[in-house]
């Protein structure tokens, strides 16, 4: 499968895959643009819809048969969309109508599906890290993990409950309440302020979206950081294994220094994990790192980066 459009053979084993076992799908109104072959929403108030496998029944025809669909999905009738789903973890699409006839919404599989496009976006970014793994384990010497910035929450400045979305705050002070009372048993929370981005990433809602290749490793989001520990986001199922409460690894903190003759600043460290928080259906965990060892002169940085005071 090395071209975007899967050939006659490649159809034809998708196509039985789909009939023999139903898969889940998504599906994304779209439009098509004539100066390209993208597709893209029809306004940013659409937001895709996963189908449970229970929901579709492939016939042999290639008719794609809604059944008992979520009642969103009754505002696609008569409207192309984008169907993604994955086979054997490759993502795939193709594009067709939602009919909607006698026996309710269908969908018919065209001849040409394609294979979902490999985009790795490069950014640049002012704070990264990476954790060394053969620190803990020496069999994964090889095996270190990138951590960057999570996009919703500022670095280096002081958390505040307004940035959780409001639709998410009710489920947010639950979580905090219930880690505030664990932190006043086991009294390893500080002063508590990087439990505001904790429980913001255990309930901040992801489009659901498929990707090139299923359950692709992603590297780590930094949620929260200051000279005295850092704090990571995870929403890799194979995570879990890696991170145990009382586990120390070797960080190195990665800054962009600007208008400065030093244009990089690394600082390497070594932490020990404090303690994971996971949310009710286990599809994020935070990661509360404490540093154990750390120079001097890269504590005065982190200081003063992180609270904005002279280190005395």
């Amino acid at each position: 499968m090395d071209n975007e459009k899967l050939t006659g053979i490649e159809r034809d084993l998708v196509l039985q895959y789909l009939i023999d076992g139903n898969v889940p799908v998504t599906l994304t109104p779209v439009v098509e643009q004539k100066e390209e072959d993208s597709v893209h929403p029809v306004n940013s108030q659409i937001f895709p819809i996963a189908l449970k496998a229970e929901h579709i029944k492939v016939q042999d025809n290639g008719i794609i048969q809604l059944e008992n669909p979520p009642q969103a999905i009754n505002d696609f009738a008569g409207k192309k969309v984008k169907v993604e789903f994955y086979f054997n973890r490759v993502g795939l699409y193709f594009i067709s109508e939602v009919a909607d006839g006698k026996g309710g919404l269908s969908i018919s599989i065209p001849k040409e599906i394609c294979r979902i496009k490999d985009i790795e976006e490069k950014k640049e970014y002012d704070f990264s890290a990476v954790i060394y793994l053969a620190y803990n384990n020496k069999e994964k010497q090889d095996s270190n993990i990138k951590c960057v910035p999570w996009e919703v929450q500022e670095l280096f400045s002081r958390p505040v409950w307004k940035s959780i979305p409001l639709e998410n705050q009710k489920t947010a002070k639950e979580y905090l309440e219930e880690f505030v009372i664990q932190a006043k048993q086991q009294k390893n929370a500080g002063n508590g302020i990087q439990l505001i981005p904790v429980c913001n990433y255990l309930t901040y809602k992801n489009q659901n979206k498929i990707e090139s290749l299923q359950n692709r490793q992603k590297p780590l989001n930094i949620l929260y950081v200051d000279h005295e520990r850092i704090v990571l986001g995870s929403k890799n199922e194979s995570d879990s294994l890696l991170f145990a409460e009382g586990s120390e690894y070797g960080i190195k903190l990665c800054f962009s220094i600007k208008n400065s003759p030093i244009l990089s600043r690394d600082i390497f460290v070594t932490c020990m994990i404090n303690k994971v928080y996971t949310n009710k259906d286990n599809s994020a965990k935070c990661i509360d790192c404490i540093y154990t060892s750390m120079q001097e002169e890269d504590l005065r940085f982190l200081y003063e980066k992180a609270t904005k005071k002279l280190f005395v």
